[in-house]
């Protein structure tokens, strides 16, 4: 009979979903806000790149359960679906709201069944309407990360179902609903812990719906055993058989559970929950007032706030404060019911008593009964409660329906109640369209907390509309003039702002609030670790000035006393020892920080920074590689340690050098340092037509990139297409007028390719302007002397151009040949000294390779520091900074080339002079 009742025909699932839609379609245009942005945009466990493993290690925001800042919040199935989300549509927030859109259904169509267990068709259709378009659901609908709340309620629904089916023939007991019930427990738990209260639903089903019994019954039975006037009767036996296998699959999944959270319960600050810290009374008397505050928003959902926590609802602090009035009231009438249901039997007193399970044993983990909770109220976990809650309602609303004097009245309240709710649904939706639109919304509720003034100034920060969130992180401050994190909100304002003393100042307020030194008090049981960042943010602002580094080193040194533990103090400590050129001591840091964190691929990619600045290339580019294991696309590691293979020589590791630039161009395809290397990868292979392109590439991106404007240049030089180089060298000179090597390319192609010793020697004479002692230009220069047949000039520029390297031996004997010249003006025919740079250049142990200019490199530090968002469990984004090396170290081939040219120069020169002398 159960079984036939509790079918779902298809127009009333046609009915929910078209009801759902109606009131959720909107949802599908909102984005990611207030925690979607930990759970979702921040969390490396939705990529397709970190192990599966790492789900069931981690907890809902990412962060191993290991860790004390952990929320120990543990639903990796949950975690799952989002992953399967970001495989489909990556961060594109509407599948994310769609799919939660489909999961919502679902709930109310397994609670309709559910519903029609106890109440007939009509009440049950009621209850999943009412269920459907109540507004307390849009945090859990519309809200990414409501899908726990979801996913638990689909299972923890299945597996009441599947309990009800464990009663047998002759009250026999079926063992498989059993089993079935015990695994889908699981599974909801592990979609969100509040799945484990089903048990309990289970337990009362069992006592006093399946078997009947109500409560002055199951006593006077207690007492006719104790006083031996009676056995226990078979049917109650197998009672007690079924609820201790309940009991112990329960019991089992709480010591895994406290297994997964390693004995340790989350760290909450008392901005968080403000009565998890307060003295008696006021804990007790604030926690039971709060049992009335969330019944009153399923009652009237007018005034729905995202964040509940600070100073939403003021301590209750004294027996005589009048919300005390609430709360008993509250208890008197939940006592009234539990009354009713356990002590009488009939149909109406079991619906009553289930819709109490429904509202009481769900909410049990949020009340603050048996631990406390990182929340004052939150709407989401009303999720479950509000099914009893619907239950009530419809019952109610058959009683009175019933009854012809109000059948018509029922019907208009009814409709009424529906319609408002899905209105309100519909509008509230909107709410969560964007983190400004969600936080501003909480503001018309509720003034007083501070966390709501930040969160907007986050949402305003964001655009870098930084002058306006600066004035809502003061009226934060202004609230709650003890909150850290608004002080430090401030203080990172400032410093966008470039009001770099304000910033010191508002950091400085936020460290004088810190705890004070204990002797022998542990800190981390008395710090918030986000609270700790104030250390990293004040050291990070005074380290710009090159007198405070120490200081700087001070603060950093003062947080990792306070949490040897807290791996960002090292990471920052390490980038300043590396500032401040002890490159050993940062290597000390960042190895400190691998034993916190050795997943961490920030952490091995500046520990390989720190080994190119110790001139160990070998293992540098061990711990790049190590930094590409545990994340392949970061892109610092693919860029630096190409360069690192490229610049070591090794013709062998080219091939790979150019697959990791290839894959960082494929991530940034914006920056022209990518195919600014690939082009010199390209040089060095020999592979002009490829480099020509990408070097083009790398100019249409940045058309002032000196060193691509210069290195395309002397490609062309050395392929023979020097008059395709003066266009490029024009350019280059437009944008850098004083650079030396682009002045001498540019007059040894005029003089040589365009026969224009004027044009040559102004290029020349430009290079003695920027450099007096520059030999290559002055003799370049005394050649242009010699062209136009100023042998006595020549001959005087000559003589000082051998003072500026008198090694030189092919500047002595040209200055030989000018003299002998000279002597015999008239008897031989004068001829042309070597007048191209490039001959000159590969006299002088060199080659226009030399030319070629440093590779541009990025060598950059991780940090992680500023605090951003409150809400947030999230790392924030790595600051950059650059650092241009050296030129390049030659391979063996490469100087065995440049050896070659320089011998085929000297045989030109020595030919040149056979010349000149007339030979």
């Amino acid at each position: 009979l159960l079984e036939k009742m509790a079918d779902v025909s298809l127009k009333e699932a046609a009915l929910i979903v078209g009801v759902v839609a109606a009131c959720y379609w909107n949802s599908l245009f909102c984005g990611f806000v207030f925690d979607d942005v930990s759970a979702i945009l921040d969390n490396k466990d939705l990529h397709p790149s970190t192990p599966l493993k790492n789900l069931f290690q981690n907890d809902f925001w990412g962060t191993p359960m290991s860790e004390e800042r952990s929320h120990k919040s543990y639903r990796p199935l949950t975690v799952l679906t989002f992953r399967l989300n970001y495989l489909f549509s990556e961060l594109n927030a509407v599948s994310y709201h769609f799919l939660n859109l489909v999961f919502h259904v679902v709930v109310c169509i397994v609670f309709l069944k559910v519903c029609k267990l106890f109440l007939d068709n009509r009440s049950s259709v009621v209850a999943s309407l009412l269920f459907a378009v109540h507004p307390i659901h849009t945090e859990a609908v519309t809200g990414v990360v409501g899908r726990a709340e979801l996913l638990s309620s689909i299972f923890f629904l299945a597996a009441f179902l599947s309990y009800t089916k464990s009663k047998g023939p002759d009250n026999t007991i079926v063992w498989t609903p059993i089993a079935v019930t015990v695994f889908l427990v699981a599974v909801a738990t592990l979609c969100k812990e509040q799945g484990i209260t089903v048990v309990g639903i289970c337990c009362v089903y069992e006592v006093f719906i399946a078997q009947g019994y109500t409560l002055p019954a199951l006593l006077d039975t207690a007492v006719q055993i104790l006083r031996g006037k009676g056995s226990i009767p078979f049917s109650m036996l197998q009672t007690l058989l079924k609820l201790i296998v309940l009991m112990f699959s329960t019991l089992l999944l709480v010591v895994v559970r406290v297994q997964v959270i390693q004995s340790q319960l989350p760290v909450f600050t008392r901005f968080d929950n403000p009565a998890a810290v307060s003295p008696s009374p006021a804990r007790q008397l604030t926690f039971n007032y709060l049992l009335p505050v969330n019944a009153w928003l399923l009652l009237n959902p007018s005034e729905l706030c995202c964040d509940w926590t600070m100073g939403t609802i003021p301590l209750v602090e004294s027996l005589l404060d009048v919300r005390n009035v609430a709360t008993l009231t509250f208890f008197c009438f939940l006592g009234s019911l539990m009354v009713f249901s356990l002590r009488y039997p009939g149909d109406s007193s079991k619906t009553v008593l289930m819709a109490l399970c429904l509202i009481v044993l769900p909410f049990i983990p949020a009340s603050n009964l048996f631990f406390p909770v990182g929340f004052v109220v939150a709407e989401r976990v009303l999720y479950v409660p509000s099914m009893g809650f619907c239950i009530l309602v419809a019952h109610g609303w058959k009683k009175l329906s019933n009854k012809s004097v109000l059948r018509k009245i029922s019907w208009v309240c009814l409709a009424a109640v529906l319609f408002t709710h899905a209105l309100k649904t519909l509008h509230r939706n909107w709410d969560w369209e964007s983190e400004y639109t969600l936080f501003m919304s909480a503001l018309k509720v509720n003034k007083n907390n501070a966390k709501l003034w930040n969160n907007v100034g986050h949402a305003l920060e964001n655009e870098k509309n930084f002058e306006r969130a600066l004035q809502f992180f003061i009226q934060a401050t202004q609230v709650q003039p003890d909150d850290i994190g608004a002080h430090m909100n401030v203080g990172r304002t400032y410093k966008n702002l470039n009001k770099t003393k304000e910033a010191e100042e508002s950091y400085m307020i936020a460290k004088s609030l810190m705890p004070q030194i204990i002797p022998g008090k542990k800190y981390a049981a008395r710090v918030a670790p986000n609270h700790l960042n104030v250390y990293i943010n004040l050291a990070n602002l005074i380290r710009a000035n090159e007198s405070r580094l120490e200081e700087a080193d001070q603060l950093y040194r003062q947080a990792i006393s306070m949490r040897p533990d807290f791996k960002q103090a090292y990471i920052s400590r390490g980038e300043l020892l590396l500032k401040m050129n002890k490159p050993l001591k940062a290597k000390e840091a960042y190895l400190r920080a691998l034993e916190l964190d050795r997943t961490n691929a920030d952490l091995w990619y500046n520990l390989a920074i720190v080994y190119i600045e110790l001139k160990d290339p070998t293992e540098a580019l061990k711990n790049f590689n190590r930094a590409l294991e545990l994340n392949p696309t970061h892109k610092l590691a693919l860029f630096n340690s190409a360069l690192l293979m490229q610049e070591s020589g090794d013709a062998r590791l080219r091939p790979e050098a150019k697959q990791r630039l290839l894959h960082y161009v494929k991530e940034e395809p914006q920056d022209s340092n990518g195919y600014f290397n690939l082009g010199m990868l390209a040089m060095d292979d020999k592979k002009d037509m490829e480099a020509e392109a990408w070097m083009k590439k790398a100019i249409r991106l940045q058309p002032n990139f000196r060193s691509a404007l210069f290195n395309l240049a002397l490609l062309y030089s050395q392929t023979g297409k020097e008059l395709m180089a003066l266009p490029v060298l024009e350019d280059l000179l437009r944008y850098y007028p004083d650079h030396t090597k682009g002045l001498i390319l540019k007059g040894d192609i005029l003089m040589n390719q365009k026969k224009d010793i004027v044009g040559a020697k102004m290029c020349f004479e430009k290079i003695l302007e920027l450099d007096p002692n520059n030999v290559q230009g002055k003799h370049n220069l005394c050649v242009v002397y010699f062209e136009e047949r100023d042998l006595i000039k020549a001959e005087k520029c000559l003589v000082e151009t051998l003072a500026l390297a008198p090694h030189e031996e092919y500047i002595q004997r040209h200055l030989n040949i000018v003299r002998s010249k000279i002597a015999s003006l008239g008897a031989v025919e004068q001829s042309s000294l070597p007048s191209d740079g490039k001959a000159a250049t590969e006299a002088k142990k060199s080659s226009f390779q030399n030319l070629k200019e440093a590779k541009s490199e990025k060598t950059t530090t991780q940090s992680t520091a500023d605090n951003k968002k409150e809400h947030s469990k999230n790392k924030k984004p790595a600051e950059k900074s650059s650092v241009d090396k050296e030129t390049p170290k030659k391979s063996t081939k490469e100087i065995k080339d440049i050896e070659k040219k320089r011998v085929a120069a000297l045989k030109r020169l020595e030919e040149i002079e056979r010349i000149l002398n007339g030979e």
